[in-house]
């Protein structure tokens, strides 16, 4: 098929490269000529793990990027909007949508033939229906249905892990207002063979995604609450979950007696708490949205306030090891990235603590294997920006643990051996306890020996 896909963002670029090496024609339309200049040049704009093999396989036989939104509307059979949907604090902020479907509802007035307009940003339930069909059919003079078709397509894509979630998915959901816009976006997937695939309303498949982001953070924040409670009571969570995870309802038992363990038992681990653009964003959206639909969400809403006290455990814990004043403390913040794999660091738990230390007066030295120069960019000179991982952890007092780089776990032969070692605070239980001679984990007693060896976890890696 003919494809424009609206945004080069993580959404817009992964979907457009990943249908593009499926065969499909495909042109990325962006505001920025900066993005889409590198995007022609095969350089990525973002940092997503497998996307340079995709555009260097794809750039320029079946993918290019471009400005003019008119030009990709009016030679392709279908669009994807792909547009970022920000959260301002009441609810989501449509402005981009808003504009995008009225630039693509003006290109569709002359457009010579049927067009199916599909949303694939995430947004509230009815947006599809409510906001963007009206405003296509005002700026087009035409009617949908008729004339052109509306969708709506959901993504579930994890940033680290989003080109092999678009190459293997579990599953597709597609919204269409009648049969000819699900069937444009059913031959779509078509390259996808044996494919789960769920057809039903716009409105439905938007409340899909809310669903299914919502029940990922509440196992989060479920999780965190348990290991907080545990800390308190001298438990090891890593050994009261995993009594969980044995449950044969989260990970079945085989007739051959093997056992399998799903991907979603990573949700159930404590750690410093999730971030991203998704999780905290779509949350606080459906609870706003809910509570103008007459629901209180108080879940939800609960999942959230459990959140944004997680990163302060991580101070608390420091202060325990260290002492509560930090004034001139060397501490060393490893991992800015609100997960691994990804060089994001919107709504990142490292953010407020990093604030934290500084408020309270300590030197503070950030080391990220990926999003260093994002860090550089928010933090300036504020911090020290180390290049090495050796580096930020020279001479630190302290050293927090906050996002699950594998490369983290080289901490542990760097102090182990010193005169005086620091204290190693790990917000995500990536190495062993008694791997470093002081070591402070969350959901770990601060003074009770844990029981065996962590087991490392992804629990804020998904989205």
């Amino acid at each position: 098929m003919r494809l424009a896909v609206v945004g080069v963002g993580y959404v817009g670029l992964v979907s457009g490269a990943c249908l593009a090496s499926k065969g499909h024609q495909v042109v990325c339309v962006d505001v920025d000529p900066r993005k889409v200049a590198m995007v022609n040049e095969r350089r990525p704009p973002i940092y997503e793990v497998g996307l340079q093999e995709l555009l260097d396989q794809a750039v320029p036989k079946n993918l290019t990027a471009s400005t003019d939104l008119t030009a990709a509307i009016h030679a392709s059979e279908i669009s994807l909007i792909a547009v970022g949907t920000p959260f301002d604090g009441d609810e989501i902020d449509l402005k981009y949508i808003r504009e995008v479907a009225r630039q693509i509802g003006t290109a569709l007035r002359d457009h010579p033939g049927y067009h199916t307009v599909v949303v694939k940003s995430t947004v509230v339930p009815g947006t599809t229906e409510d906001v963007v069909l009206p405003i296509l059919e005002a700026a087009s003079g035409k009617t949908a249905g008729r004339d052109f078709g509306v969708g709506m397509n959901p993504e579930f894509l994890r940033e680290g892990e989003a080109i092999s979630d678009f190459m293997q998915p579990d599953r597709v959901v597609i919204g269409g207002i009648d049969e000819r816009s699900i069937a444009a976006q059913r031959q779509l997937y078509t390259v996808f063979p044996d494919l789960d695939v769920l057809e039903t309303t716009p409105r439905a498949a938007e409340m899909v995604k809310y669903t299914a982001n919502s029940l990922l953070a509440t196992l989060i924040s479920f999780s965190n609450e348990m290991g907080n409670l545990a800390q308190a009571v001298g438990v090891d969570e890593r050994i009261a979950m995993k009594g969980v995870h044995l449950d044969k309802r989260f990970s079945p038992i085989l007739d051959d007696g093997r056992r399998v363990k799903p991907g979603m038992l990573s949700y159930l681990a404590a750690g410093c708490g999730f971030g991203g653009s998704c999780f905290p964003k779509d949350v606080q959206a459906l609870i706003a949205h809910g509570q103008k639909a007459g629901q209180s969400m108080q879940l939800l809403r609960s999942v959230i306030d459990v959140n944004k006290a997680q990163p302060a455990r991580m101070l608390a814990m420091l202060r325990a090891g260290l002492g509560e004043d930090l004034a001139g403390r060397r501490i060393a913040v490893l991992g800015v990235a609100f997960k691994p794999g990804t060089d994001d660091i919107r709504e990142s738990p490292s953010l407020p603590v990093i604030d934290g230390l500084l408020a309270a007066g300590a030197q503070v030295t950030t080391f990220d294997t990926i999003a260093q120069r994002e860090t550089e960019h928010l933090y300036g000179d504020r911090v020290r920006h180390a290049a090495t991982l050796a580096a930020a952890v020279d001479r630190a007092d302290g050293i927090l643990i906050m996002t699950a780089w594998p490369e983290f776990r080289d901490v542990a032969p760097m102090v182990a051996s010193l005169a005086s070692p620091p204290l190693v605070v790990d917000g995500r239980r990536l190495i062993e306890k008694t791997s470093v001679p002081r070591y402070a984990g969350i959901g770990l007693p601060l003074t009770a020996p844990a029981a065996g060896p962590p087991t490392p976890t992804k629990a804020e890696a998904a989205e």
